[in-house]
């Protein structure tokens, strides 16, 4: 399910249609990263020779914006700025990993 970078970031909720044919909520909490999925219990396809029904999953694809304007160019730029690792722990965790990687090729 694509979400916004905002959604995604601050938190939020949105539909999803069902496989019966309805719609359902998914709260997602802020932070949420592309990828994470969430189990929808019993909004899933039906168990063989049962009449219970099986889970749903839906996985967040977080979209990145496109065709910004002035003002939201502006302040991305001054969210990037006052951003830090801890705003980004996977990439942060990522370079310091690579860079370890490449400290014991040197030693």
């Amino acid at each position: 399910m694509p979400v916004s970078l905002t959604t995604a970031a601050l938190g939020g909720q949105f539909e999803v249609p069902t496989v019966d044919g309805g719609r359902t909520r998914v709260r997602i909490p802020d932070g949420t990263q592309t990828g994470k999925q969430f189990r929808l219990k019993g909004k899933g396809m039906p168990v063989l020779r049962s009449r219970q029904l099986g889970d749903m999953y839906v996985q967040i694809v977080v979209e990145t914006p496109q065709h910004l304007t002035r003002r939201q160019r502006e302040l991305l730029q001054e969210f990037e700025k006052v951003s830090s690792a801890k705003n980004n722990p996977e990439s942060a965790g990522f370079f310091s990993r690579v860079k370890d990687f490449f400290d014991t090729l040197s030693d």
